[in-house]
């Protein structure tokens, strides 16, 4: 359970990060290429408040937080789930989140780490491998979709969150140069597009004695500013092409108030740890390579942390002048972009509901309006809850209602070394044509356990029209049942089961072929009867 707490109006952060000693030889990965639209062309880079893409449009990021690789399991949460990593990619994409924010620890980074948690029947291919090898596997997936990613040094240590970019165990030179390491890793990957430099920097010690992060202060040993300007700079000199995505502080003086003393020279006005972004405009990130800022501030509602805010009679028409004084400033005077790096709550309280409906009205709608990763996709962060249910497949549709709106999908999918379908993105398809000329069906069965099985059916298009929309069906004996499904909108109605092409891989040329992966409940059985748009294969 990820758990933040709040002082003097500051709040912990949820749980995800990134700790340790590592330097690792660069590995190669496949570069994906990102599709024309939803996330952009290239690498990404910034332009008065917005982010742009290689071309010069105006992308928005709308995703979504996955958390796990910054705890004890060090690799994403829910892999013990019935539903496959990819299924779980899968949805993210299909309901409109276009970038996967990874939180880790530099626990995770070491040589020799080991992943848990990871149910082998469901994940076979992740047996075995370590963290950042799991980790190349889901960017490659997701970037197959036309999905970006966004790395988060959540933790020093897997233990938990730090006030200050370094421990007396993790120091800022391990910090550093693991961002280095990630950063070569993913060289000329234009799905990774940037650092989360480190998760919630705030505040510790009781004003004057404050030992927490600070922001202008001058301290190099404190004023989370400079040690942004450090780190970023340090990954900018051999990545150039990486947004630096910086957190605020808590206070900006780095302690909290001392409300007993009856000195208000020792008060301030706090926020959320890594919320509070109202010295940067008078003590700006300086970057050597420009336009690769972006302030990435953290908000959230009651299920975390009573905020005073939350409490006024005024509210919640307080809320956008808060956000104002914050963080919004920054968009606002086109300083610079801003990427809301978490967000969220359990919406139990009424007015949390509110607040999440008044905080997204703000960002605004379009691809204008605002970046922001929600909290989180994983159901067991204990404030907040998630986007996934308990069983890592059902949606919280309450939740995904208020966000919809303001979400871009991803745009994209090719044959990538996962065995993403290729297959051209479709809009509005206006007929469904029969395969002229036939199809052919290939099935594998991949995994068997008691009480259920995992297979792939690969659907071939031997005519010479391309199929768009495409769909598959096929028939299972009675008894089988339909558990999961990815790289298709997999649904069951008795014994048939239905395959519809998603949005982002929807036609299917001629000669080309998608291969369906699930999971199912009884016994093991190929599927039956296979046809793609209603043409027997």
């Amino acid at each position: 359970m990820h758990r933040r707490s709040a002082l003097g109006g500051a709040i912990t952060a949820l749980a995800t990060a990134a700790a340790g000693v590592l330097v690792a030889a660069a590995v190669s990965t496949t570069p994906a290429v990102a599709a024309p639209a939803g996330t952009g062309t290239g690498y990404l880079h910034t332009d008065g408040n917005k982010i742009v893409d290689s071309t010069g449009a105006t992308v928005r990021i709308t995703g979504i937080n996955w958390f796990g690789m910054e705890t004890d399991n060090k690799t994403f949460h829910g892999l013990w789930s019935t539903n496959p990593w990819r299924g779980q990619v899968d949805k993210m994409a299909s309901l409109g989140y276009n970038t996967l924010r990874v939180p880790y620890s530099n626990d995770a980074l070491k040589p020799g780490a080991t992943a848990s948690g990871i149910n082998d029947f469901v994940n076979p291919d992740l047996v075995g491998l370590s963290p950042l090898q799991i980790l190349d596997k889901v960017i490659d997936y997701a970037g197959g979709k036309g999905m970006r990613v966004i790395l988060d040094r959540h933790r020093p240590t897997s233990a938990g969150q730090s006030a200050l970019w370094y421990t007396p165990t993790v120091s800022e030179a391990t910090w550093i140069n693991d961002w280095k390491m990630l950063a070569q890793r993913y060289a000329g990957n234009t799905t990774v597009i940037g650092a989360d430099l480190h998760n919630e920097p705030h505040a510790e010690g009781t004003n004057p004695a404050a030992t927490g992060a600070c922001w202008g202060c001058g301290d190099p040993a404190r004023d989370w500013r400079l040690a942004a300007e450090r780190a970023g700079n340090a990954i900018l000199s051999v990545q150039p092409n990486w947004l630096i995505f910086v957190e605020g502080v808590s206070c900006p003086s780095g302690g909290l108030s001392n409300v007993w003393d009856n000195d208000p020279s020792n008060d301030e006005d706090c926020g959320w740890w890594g919320g509070n972004l109202t010295k940067a405009k008078d003590f700006p990130v300086r970057l050597d390579v420009p336009h690769r800022l972006v302030y990435s501030p953290h908000e959230y509602a009651t299920s975390v942390f009573e905020q005073n805010w939350f409490k006024s009679p005024d509210f919640p028409t307080n809320l956008p002048g808060i956000w104002d004084k914050y963080w919004g400033y920054l968009h606002k005077q086109n300083i610079a972009p801003i990427m809301m790096g978490e967000f969220g709550s359990t919406l139990a309280d009424p007015r949390d509901r509110v607040w999440l409906e008044k905080l997204m009205a703000y960002t605004g709608t379009g691809v204008d309006g605002m970046s922001f990763t929600y909290w989180s996709w994983n159901p067991n962060s204990g404030d907040t809850g998630g986007i996934a249910l308990d069983d890592w497949t059902n949606i919280n549709t309450t939740k995904q209602a208020i966000l919809q709106p303001y979400l871009i999908p991803p745009v994209g999918g090719g044959g990538g070394p996962t065995g993403t379908p290729t297959a051209t993105p479709t809009s509005s398809p206006t007929s469904t044509p029969p395969p002229s000329g036939g199809c052919t069906a290939a099935y594998r069965q991949v995994n068997a356990w008691q009480g259920g099985f995992q297979g792939e059916l690969t659907v071939t298009n031997t005519g010479t029209a391309t199929v768009n929309p495409w769909q598959a069906t096929w028939t299972w004996p009675a008894g089988v049942s339909l558990a999961s499904g990815w790289n298709a909108t997999v649904t069951q109605s008795g014994t048939t089961v239905t395959a519809a092409a998603p949005t982002w891989a929807g036609a299917l040329a001629p000669g080309a072929a998608v291969t369906v992966g699930f999971t199912a409940n009884g016994a093991s059985a190929a599927p039956g009867a296979v046809k793609l748009n209603g043409v027997a294969c």
